[in-house]
């Protein structure tokens, strides 16, 4: 797939901008803070309908816009598509099929892929659980569009139980509700349990499968990075047991899980058990790489892992998606960027962006089209 044209409007700092790519490699420059992430994040929300850094879209509006929009130009061996997403400050988003609204979002997925590579994507290993459950959420998404709908639903329903088991902590009698076996609390609570289980399992199958075929993939290309001289090991560590992966028994070790967490769930007021709080679990040679990893080797994990998405995704669509490089190659050394660069030569479309051009040797300047960023403007050979 290529990205042929890019207009962006009252996104972000840029008030009106049309981009034509004209390479395969596109590399934008510029100091910092001049928008060149912002452009990368416009075609990360094309893609996913996601931001990594989880703005709200009225964050995303500039100050005196009551409307953004994101329009872009692609081309797939399909035939040619126009996506637009419009951002408004006071209502819902729309998005925009070759000139037709469409009224599931869901829809949209899938038309554009990418993968985003950024220097915040240095904390899948050192940050928290949250991080690597949103990281895998959103490759679920462009492997399987409909994903998003079945996180949207977990999530529906987890707030609303997480509403029912605050109001049941604030009413103070909790011991009677999880004691009382007819009591109208319990029986309220058990509905909520059951379409927990029910969405949450959809959820927790899927995660398990896309580890199960992403995990080969990432060691493979770790292996290649290290020089052999380590084993990456990457595990969905849920709190419910997959020792099958059958439905029927994923839900029922979920519901006894749940019920088990009864009252503690009630005096605490929140879900206890549920994908939401599981792990991705990343190890290197059997030891936790947040833990015990040096720096060195969390950037050689991170970097298998995204040279592993963009290897899956290609796989499951049949096209190679875009690569996205915010500012990552100043956080590789010489041998890391060297393998990454490699890697893509012409065979992925990639947009990267950096503060100066040195990292790059003659040959790669010389086939990309590079690009000049200042202050919500893209200059073209500096004018």
């Amino acid at each position: 797939m290529y990205l042929q044209t890019l207009h962006l409007q009252n996104f972000r700092n840029y008030k009106q901008q049309q981009i034509e790519f004209t390479a395969p490699k596109t590399i934008l420059v510029g100091n910092n803070a001049q928008g060149k992430s912002n452009l990368l994040e416009a075609v990360e929300l094309l893609a996913t309908l996601r931001s990594h850094r989880m703005a709200r879209d009225r964050d995303l509006i500039q100050d005196e816009a009551a409307i953004a929009q994101i329009k872009a130009t692609l081309e797939r061996q399909t035939g040619i598509s126009d996506l637009t997403v419009t951002l408004r400050r006071q209502s819902r988003r729309t998005v925009n099929l070759n000139g037709e609204n469409l009224r599931r979002q869901m829809d949209f997925l899938g038309i554009l892929n990418a993968v985003q590579f950024s220097s915040l994507d240095l904390d899948l290993v050192r940050g928290g659980p949250d991080g690597r459950r949103h990281w895998l959420d959103t490759l679920l998404i462009q492997l399987e569009p409909v994903y998003a709908y079945i996180l949207q639903q977990y999530n529906q329903v987890l707030r609303q139980r997480n509403a029912y088991l605050k109001k049941c902590q604030e009413s103070g009698d909790t011991e009677a509700i999880a004691t009382s076996p007819r009591g109208e609390k319990l029986e309220q609570l058990e509905i909520w349990n059951a379409q927990l289980v029910a969405s949450g399992t959809r959820v927790i199958r899927r995660r398990e499968r896309a580890i199960q075929r992403l995990a080969p993939i990432a060691a493979a290309w770790h292996s290649n990075i290290s020089s052999s001289t380590e084993e990456l090991q990457i595990k969905y560590a849920s709190h419910i047991p997959l020792a099958e992966n059958s439905p029927e028994t994923i839900q029922q070790a979920f519901l006894e899980k749940i019920q088990q967490r009864t009252i503690p769930e009630l005096h605490r007021g929140t879900t206890l058990v549920g994908p939401h709080r599981d792990e991705v679990e990343l190890a290197i040679n059997q030891t936790p790489a947040r833990q015990y990893g040096s720096q060195g080797q969390q950037r050689t994990l991170v970097l298998a892992l995204k040279l592993a998405e963009l290897q899956l995704i290609e796989q499951v669509v049949g096209e190679p998606p875009l690569l996205l490089l915010d500012d990552v190659l100043a956080e590789l050394d010489l041998s890391r960027q060297n393998q990454l660069l490699d890697t893509i030569q012409d065979r992925f479309q990639t947009l990267i962006t950096t503060t100066h051009l040195g990292a790059f040797d003659a040959q790669w300047l010389h086939s990309s089209q590079i690009l000049h960023v200042h202050q919500g403007k893209i200059l073209i050979n500096g004018v």
